[in-house]
């Protein structure tokens, strides 16, 4: 028995940062409903290639995008601009102790399944709203993408090669960051309403946005530039407050070398063979290797290229310096440590092959994440909850699928 699973969350958000939150739920234990649009579901099932195949999903095989937030998960295919359609995810919101959703602001109102709407008839509902810029604001009515909201949110003004450099220019995250962001963000505040509403009996309202959580997550950045007023510049693999923090060429590759304090540089120069350099004025503090930053470099990346990446990653980790090569992702996946974590899992599907997926990285010693079921086909789930929840007869249900209300 999973930590939540005491919760029933409807799911009505599609793509990532809403579906992420829902899977984090779902993992610890929550019933997640996900309600997707009767005809082609959430939009990601047709972010491919590459596809999954298995037999659970007949001849609709999953994106592999799609599979990454939405295990656990029971599918609904509603069709909410069919009167009964929104009438069936009304009475299942009364079932539930969470809604998820990340329609445009107002997107839910003409169909009555905005907050007030759901507050009205269940005053204990905790309800999060995910967009792009929030319920409220100038922008608020603006669709938000995480590729946007990198941008506008300041994250690719300081991620890419510093002018001057080869390739230099900003660049976007390689993952939607903003977005997973977002959906941890999201998590934590429906938690946190739920054990408010635990010693108060009332539900709330949840205002999440993309771009207020990429600001927040500009972290020390952001305050280097409220500090100083000095807004920080791209630096590459540099760090703006430590030196050395950074990558540097080895003889056949790359290494990244992360020193965090003047006993980490001083074992530093010793491995490197220059303990000397501890002791010199320009580097013997960090603010002084800062001051001394490009020249610091220079010296380290002459010596850097003698050796291999692996010759010096046994160096350094002898000396207690961090560090570590940047690996491709099947590095990552056949990496010892990974493997060990089993952050790679096998969940069986339908058929006779399970489907991979990356765990959860939560480790709970009492209530464990729970991996329950692959992600589902479209309405896979459709006629049991609508028979379940809302005591709908067959006869019922498939009325409502000759209306084309509902997908089974």
């Amino acid at each position: 028995m999973g930590a939540l699973s005491h919760l029933r969350v409807l799911d009505l958000s599609r793509v990532l940062a809403g579906p992420w939150a829902g899977q984090v739920l779902a993992d610890l234990g929550a019933e997640v409903i996900k309600v997707e649009q009767a005809r082609s579901g959430d939009d990601t099932r047709a972010w491919g290639p590459p596809w999954a195949h298995d037999a659970q999903w007949g001849d609709e095989p999953q994106s592999a995008y799609f599979l990454a937030a939405n295990r656990n998960k029971k599918s609904v295919a509603i069709d909410i601009r069919h009167e009964s359609g929104r009438d069936c995810v009304r009475k299942l919101a009364m079932q539930c102790d969470v809604v998820i959703e990340n329609f445009k602001v107002g997107g839910l109102k003409k169909y009555g399944l905005d907050y007030d709407s759901i507050r009205a008839v269940k005053p204990d509902i905790v309800y999060c709203s995910i967009t792009g810029f929030g319920q409220t604001g100038p922008y608020a009515h603006r669709p938000g993408y995480d590729f946007l909201i990198q941008g506008l949110g300041g994250l690719m003004s300081l991620n890419g090669r510093p002018d001057g450099e080869p390739g230099a220019g900003p660049v976007k995250v390689g993952v939607a960051l903003t977005d997973i962001l977002t959906g941890l963000y999201a998590t934590v505040g429906i938690l946190a309403a739920l054990a408010h509403r635990d010693k108060t009996g009332c539900g709330q309202h949840i205002d999440a946005a993309l771009l207020d959580v990429q600001v927040a997550c500009l972290a020390n950045q952001a305050m280097n530039y409220l500090v100083s007023g000095k807004a920080p510049q791209r630096m590459g693999n540099a760090h703006p407050n430590i030196v050395p923090y950074q990558d540097f060429q080895t003889k056949d590759g790359y290494i990244i070398v992360a020193v965090g304090n003047d006993g980490q540089f001083r074992r530093f120069c010793e491995a490197l063979g220059h303990p000397e350099w501890a002791d010199d004025p320009r580097f013997s503090t960090n603010a002084e290797r800062i001051a001394h930053r490009q020249t610091l470099q220079g010296l380290i990346q002459g010596v850097m290229r003698r050796r291999g990446t692996r010759a010096w990653t046994i160096a350094l980790e002898e000396g207690g310096i961090p560090c570590g090569p940047i690996n491709s992702l099947s590095d990552v996946f056949d990496d010892p440590h990974v493997r060990h974590r089993e952050m790679q899992f096998k969940l069986p599907g339908g058929g006779p092959e399970a489907v991979s997926l990356v765990a959860n990285p939560l480790r709970l010693s009492e209530t464990p994440v729970e991996y329950r079921q692959a992600p589902p086909r479209l309405g896979a789930h459709t006629h049991a909850v609508l028979r379940e929840r809302l005591g709908l007869s067959c006869a019922e249900i498939e009325a409502l699928s000759n209306a084309r209300a509902i997908r089974v």
